[in-house]
């Protein structure tokens, strides 16, 4: 069966969301001024082991999708993809940008890459193939256990955070910039890049909540 246009723009869509979520990703960590839990961790163990940032990014959404079979949330192809492109893009990312040391290119970088992720989130998850394994994790265990989402998404995310600390990642302003800030953003661009689905498929309430 030949591809139809909307299912071309879904992936086209997933792919460049998947490459500017991981480029958004390196600019943040080379502003210097913290990055998200998540990545906080990332930098810890990459520090701790030698393994390069974005093959530790692969490596961790690897662990954390396995960590969906006892909760028996199903990965779809943006899953997949999303544990597979987005440490390559974060490696290209901090291939090609220097690290800054002035405060005003460093929050300037770290705002554009801010704005960069929310963006790129929308556009990956708005392609409808499924969550990344993290933002999985946390619906994953809402649907199963009935967990409001902010109690699950927080206790995790302090969860990493601590750990990624402890090993030696970077925890700053920007840290806390990211968890006050890419929620409210993310709601914005969800809406905005969403894929519409054809008139005869039932449609599936947007839950921001649920983007992670």
């Amino acid at each position: 069966m030949r591809p139809t246009p909307l299912f071309l723009r879904r992936i086209a869509q997933l792919l460049l969301g998947l490459f500017l979520y991981g480029f958004a990703i390196a600019m943040m960590v080379r502003a210097g001024i913290g990055v998200s839990p998540w990545d906080v961790l990332t930098q810890g163990l990459s520090r701790q082991t030698g393994i390069a940032f974005g093959w530790m990014t692969n490596l961790i959404g690897l662990v954390v999708l396995l960590l969906w079979i006892p909760i028996r949330q199903r990965p779809g192809l943006g899953t997949l993809l999303n544990v597979a492109l987005i440490g390559p893009s974060a490696q290209f990312g901090l291939a090609v940008l220097p690290e800054q040391h002035d405060l005003w290119w460093q929050v300037s970088l770290f705002a554009g890459g801010l704005v960069l992720l929310a963006v790129a989130t929308g556009l990956y998850i708005g392609a409808r193939f499924g969550p990344g394994p993290r933002d999985g994790l946390m619906t994953g265990i809402h649907r199963r256990w009935g967990w409001r989402i902010w109690m699950v998404r927080g206790g995790i995310e302090i969860a990493v955070l601590i750990i990624g600390w402890l090993l030696g990642g970077n925890v700053g302003v920007g840290t806390l910039a990211f968890a006050l800030l890419i929620g409210p953003m993310v709601g914005l661009t969800l809406p905005l890049l969403r894929v519409p689905e054809p008139p005869s498929a039932a449609i599936e309430p947007l839950r921001v909540d649920e983007a992670g």
